[in-house]
């Protein structure tokens, strides 16, 4: 399936009800919002679904704030826009009040919050967010993780904030205007870079006992993407470069439901996806591209490329090549 973008008013610089300036549908279940206004609250996802800890996020200054949303998956076509109401605010029931905990931000922060419960607000009357809503499990996360992240800031003068603000600043801005093969490299890229502010985060919060397996997880999901191109590249191979067996390994992906084999799949077609993009007009053949991620036959590649994308390699291939002949095969 090719990608789609759609985006509101922010194209004809209008604002809706809800104070939102703009909002970009993006590929890999990635949306953004812009808004130069000052909402009560951050924009959230469908179901929202009582917790015991609440937060504020507190800002003296006017400027610029980064904002990450963690949604589920199943999320991902019912995001509501900026919103308020008791739905999502908490107060008493048979989980008891929540317990409002204030987090304080600074003109470039990056602060993650669950979107299912979204953070209230406390800033300037006039300031601008950006915002980015992404499937937590895209960032190899868990429910788990969403909870440990919700309200941690990555500042803006901490080293990877210095880095990775501006990126994403610059991103929010721009992706609205983006074609689809440009829209496809900068979704790709925002979504490493906040699984890369996640595992950050993770690591520097953790707190009482820590999940064994998120970084065992983490360093599994690494070593796979560094051995893509590995034509002996298996379960087992895989459980034997971390010591641990083969049974365990297939229970961490049972865990996140999927299996090792067709999370391998996934990475090796979505490279191959990307190559073919960038490659549109050289000389690598779709064979070649194929065979260098590690499917070994041609057919099984156009097969399993059309199950998950809704098209052949080549017409994805002369679809970002605008006009790339489609018999160089």
């Amino acid at each position: 399936m090719t990608s789609s973008f759609s985006t509101t008013r922010a194209d004809r610089g209008e604002t809706d009800e809800t104070g939102e300036t703009g909002r970009c549908r993006m590929p890999m279940g990635l949306d953004i919002v812009v808004s130069g206004t000052a909402p009560a609250e951050l924009p959230g996802a469908g179901r929202p679904y009582p917790s015991r800890r609440a937060h504020r996020l507190v800002a003296r200054d006017s400027g610029e704030y980064l904002f990450v949303g963690l949604r589920g998956a199943a999320d991902v076509r019912g995001v509501a826009g900026v919103r308020g109401g008791s739905d999502v605010r908490g107060g008493s029931g048979a989980h008891g009040p929540r317990q409002t905990e204030d987090v304080f931000l600074g003109p470039g922060d990056i602060c993650f919050y669950d979107a299912h419960g979204p953070a209230t607000l406390d800033f300037p009357e006039r300031f601008r967010m950006k915002v980015f809503l992404v499937p937590y499990e895209s960032l190899g996360l868990d429910a788990a993780d969403v909870a440990r992240l919700a309200g941690t800031p990555v500042p803006r003068v901490s080293r990877l904030g210095s880095l990775l603000s501006p990126f994403l600043s610059e991103l929010a801005d721009t992706a609205s205007s983006s074609l689809p093969p440009v829209g496809e490299l900068l979704a790709w890229n925002a979504v490493n870079v906040l699984a890369t502010l996640a595992t950050e985060r993770l690591g520097r919060d953790a707190t009482a006992t820590p999940d064994a397996r998120t970084p065992l997880r983490a360093r599994i999901l690494e070593y796979i993407d560094l051995h893509l191109t590995d034509e002996d590249l298996s379960p087992e191979t895989i459980a034997g470069a971390h010591h641990i067996s083969a049974r365990y390994l297939h229970r961490l992906f049972q865990d996140e439901g999927t299996t090792v084999g067709r999370w391998i799949q996934r990475r090796r077609l979505e490279e191959c996806r990307r190559d073919l993009m960038i490659r549109a007009r050289g000389g690598r053949t779709i064979a070649a591209v194929a065979n260098r991620w590690g499917f070994m036959s041609a057919t099984h590649f156009s097969r399993v490329f059309r199950a998950a994308y809704g098209m052949s390699p080549s017409e994805w291939r002369d679809t970002v090549g605008r006009g790339t002949p489609a018999d160089r095969r």
